[in-house]
């Protein structure tokens, strides 16, 4: 006889399942002003004017080096130094290619990075599910009640999975390729479905097409990664409503939520995903000379 634990809860354990400066141009320096030398200043040669008087008065002794040039020495000017201005502008030019470089690889930077597509984000996500054909992962389960289980889960490609709960849960939910068996090792009960009444069937086919095997509702991107909602019309009971969820950097599948037709919904979180190591083929073997009930 079917037990009632399991027929309400095997929707949702199956569905548990740097820049150079320019460098400024030099400016000339200014040619310094004549130095007009005299000899002896005119003032004393006549000795009309005294050493105070000399002091007192600069004016009148310019005046005087100027109204006899003959008797001053003047220097002339320093030339000024050559200037390069082909040599200048090519260190402009140099400087500013180098400036506008590191400008235009800052801005770069700054942008961010382009959102993925819906297309994209599902060619990513069905790459990641076919990437291995095996996988292990430990797993927490919430319920629609909010209660929570963890264990193991286990996957090996085409059709076999297996869900291991930890105690005190004593549901167990085994796939071997075909059938699927949900077992209560408490009562001493199985129950087995055929795979393909189980919402998660396509998770397990050899290649993952979403395109193809599901019906596509939507597609929702952010931060916190991509989340690919699904129906699925041949579950058993009715319609379930899948959503995929996968790591915004990685793309590992790192959560699903279903509802099933009656409208419970269970999440399921995978931690410590190991896809390089088979399980052993053990683990997806189910004892069919126990009482079984058939759906």
């Amino acid at each position: 006889m079917k037990s009632p634990l399991a027929a309400a809860l095997v929707l949702s354990l199956l569905a548990a399942s740097g820049a150079q400066a320019v460098e400024p141009k030099k400016k000339p320096q200014p040619a310094p002003a004549a130095k007009a030398q005299a000899g002896k200043p005119a003032a004393a040669a006549k000795g009309k004017l005294g050493a105070a008087d000399a002091k007192a008065k600069p004016a009148a002794d310019t005046k005087a080096a100027q109204a006899k040039p003959g008797d001053a020495k003047t220097i002339p000017p320093a030339a000024p130094k050559p200037s390069a201005p082909a040599a200048d502008a090519a260190k402009a030019a140099v400087g500013a290619a180098a400036v506008g470089g590191a400008a235009a690889a800052v801005a770069v930077a700054a942008q961010p990075q382009a959102p993925l597509t819906r297309d994209e984000a599902i060619k990513r996500a069905e790459a990641s599910l076919n990437s291995s054909p095996v996988m292990t992962a430990d797993f927490v389960q919430i319920g629609g009640d909010g209660r929570r289980a963890e264990g193991k889960l286990y996957v090996h490609k085409v059709g076999r999975m297996r869900f291991e709960y930890a105690q005190p849960a004593t549901m167990e939910v085994v796939s071997d390729g075909v059938q699927v068996a949900v077992r209560d090792r408490k009562l001493n009960t199985q129950d087995l479905y055929f795979i393909n009444q189980t919402p998660l069937k396509f998770l397990l086919n050899e290649k993952v097409d979403l395109q193809k095997d599901v019906k596509l509702v939507d597609v929702v991107i952010d931060d916190a990664g991509a989340s690919i909602s699904i129906e699925d019309k041949a579950t058993f009971g009715g319609t379930s409503k899948i959503k995929l969820i996968f790591d915004s950097k990685t793309f590992l599948l790192k959560q699903w939520q279903v509802s099933d037709p009656q409208g419970y919904e269970t999440l399921v979180s995978l931690f410590n995903i190991d896809r390089s190591s088979a399980p052993d083929a053990n683990l997806f073997k189910i004892d069919k000379g126990s009482l079984l009930d058939f759906h």
